[in-house]
């Protein structure tokens, strides 16, 4: 499988995303813990290298699960947190992403998982609260402050890299005036590419660009990028999944790409990491990446 640096880490194109293994809505234990053990092992048995985790899933879950099945963990194991939110009782999500907050964040996951340093850490930007869809504008003042608690814990050894999550290209170019960037994670997917001046700007930099939901939002009812008639077709034609297709469509939009589809099935985690095989031929490419245009085509009838 193609690599791509992740802090000091080559890292396979395909990794592992932990959000899918607390229960639902990323909050309580799992379902099935036993299988949610097992899905770590194999992921690791088959080669992923790189798995992407939070405190905040469950909060607190997804991290000791990860410790319980993999500690002590390959030394080419990159294990990648994110901090900026925190959990309510309820399970709501809250910023946590004041400078000390950020600090204690890196420490939690670094006590939970029972490491000394993590690959990565990406500080999120949380959305407005009267918009939750949208990316935050730049805060100068809080943004710089927030960067300089990560560089520190970077420059104290707590981690190797430093990330961004759910941000503008204008992050972006903030942040690299101040310090390197080793990857950010935004929401992109066939349907969804509003992140494409970030990822072209990551490409430009060399960074390693995580999407989030490439399979479309979890939390929404339906699946409308799975459900896409063209994306079915696809699917039947190359006798693969809906989401084999799809994943494999997003690695070949940039080589700059990192996947980290998340599961709580072992049979769907191997699914996934089989996309490494999967080769779209151009009229099946073409199709996928002329699927905005069609919509937007249909919307005008």
């Amino acid at each position: 499988m193609q690599t791509h640096p992740l802090g000091p880490f080559d890292v396979a194109r395909i990794g592992f995303g932990a959000m899918q293994l607390p229960g639902p809505g990323v909050f309580g234990p799992p379902r099935d813990r036993d299988q949610a053990l097992a899905v770590l092992d194999r992921a690791v048995a088959l080669g992923v290298n790189h798995i992407d985790t939070s405190q905040y899933y469950g909060p607190d879950v997804a991290n000791e699960l990860i410790r319980e099945a993999l500690h002590p963990y390959p030394a080419d194991l990159a294990l990648v947190s994110k901090v900026g939110a925190r959990r309510d009782a309820q399970g709501g999500w809250l910023p946590f992403d004041r400078p000390d907050e950020l600090r204690q964040g890196i420490e939690d996951n670094l006590r939970a998982l029972d490491i000394d340093r993590l690959a990565a850490v990406n500080l999120r930007i949380m959305p407005p609260r009267e918009a939750p869809d949208e990316i935050a504008p730049v805060d100068p003042e809080l943004f710089g402050a927030q960067l300089d608690a990560m560089i520190t814990a970077r420059d104290e050894g707590l981690i190797s890299g430093i990330g961004l999550s759910n941000i503008g290209a204008d992050h972006l170019s903030f942040a690299l005036e101040r310090t390197e960037i080793a990857c950010v994670q935004n929401a992109f997917n066939l349907l969804d590419r509003s992140a494409a001046p970030v990822l072209e700007l990551c490409a430009g930099h060399g960074i390693a660009f995580v999407p989030f939901f490439p399979l479309g939002s979890g939390f929404l009812p339906g699946n409308p990028v799975l459900n896409n008639d063209t994306v079915t077709r696809a699917a039947a034609d190359l006798g693969r999944t809906p989401a084999q297709v799809v994943l494999a469509w997003t690695l070949t939009v940039s080589p700059h790409v990192l996947l980290i589809p998340g599961t709580s099935s072992v049979a769907h985690l191997e699914q996934n990491l089989a996309v490494a095989e999967v080769e779209l031929p151009a009229d099946v490419k073409n199709r996928l990446d002329s699927i905005l245009d069609e919509r937007s085509d249909g919307m005008g009838d």
